[in-house]
């Protein structure tokens, strides 16, 4: 009896091929012959599952948000039940930058998306807004969480301060990306951001300040 296709397995294979094939050569280069090659599959075996190229690359823009939103809910379940908002802050900002193979994949595309979306109407531009939005309101969320905790100064803008960690993230995560900063500088230096922050909270002077004096 011929073997039952598991239908999601096989989507997820050809997304996949897509994802290597576009990291590997660019967006621009990606075609539905080529995805098939890249999967060892059938031409018609692509065509079946997404149609059209459009389609394809909409599902591996779909599938970037997912993989990004799983890895931070594996590093987040590495801390333990009950991590504290700086713990977490730092487990976004490790999951932003790109240091391995998939992380560095995963970055290559997702900037090539945003170019794309910019020129090409097929590709939704709305992605790469509201997904920042919403990890906004989580920094947001967590920046008001570790006030309560006493992690961070009461008076501090949580709204602001979400939007400069996330600039930070993104910036950081890119400098990364092209050689322009180390891993362990960015790490540094997201730290420092957020020592001043801590430092506001127990009443330490900032050094920086200290030193200007």
């Amino acid at each position: 009896m011929p073997r039952t296709v598991d239908h999601d397995e096989r989507r997820s294979m050809i997304l996949e091929a897509f994802m290597r094939l576009a990291a590997r050569e660019g967006l621009h280069a990606v075609s539905l012959r080529g995805v098939a090659a890249e999967a060892g599959i059938s031409l018609r075996s692509v065509q079946y599952y997404f149609e059209t190229k459009a389609r394809l690359m909409q599902s591996g823009l779909d599938a970037l948000e997912t993989i990004s939103n799983e890895r931070l809910s594996a590093r987040l379940q590495s801390l333990g039940p009950s991590p504290g908002a700086r713990a977490t802050l730092e487990a976004y900002f490790a999951v932003a930058l790109p240091t391995d193979h998939q992380s560095r994949q995963f970055h290559l595309l997702w900037t090539s998306y945003a170019m794309l979306a910019m020129t090409d109407p097929e590709i939704s531009d709305r992605t790469f807004v509201d997904g920042p939005d919403r990890q906004q309101e989580r920094i947001a969320s967590l920046l008001e969480k570790g006030k309560s905790d006493g992690a961070f100064h009461a008076t501090l803008d949580s709204e602001i301060q979400a939007t400069i960690l996330l600039s930070l993230i993104h910036g950081l995560g890119t400098a990364v990306l092209v050689g322009q900063q180390t891993a362990e500088r960015a790490f540094a230096s997201f730290g420092h951001h957020l020592d001043r922050l801590t430092a506001e909270a127990s009443g330490k002077p900032d050094r920086d300040r200290q030193r200007s004096e």
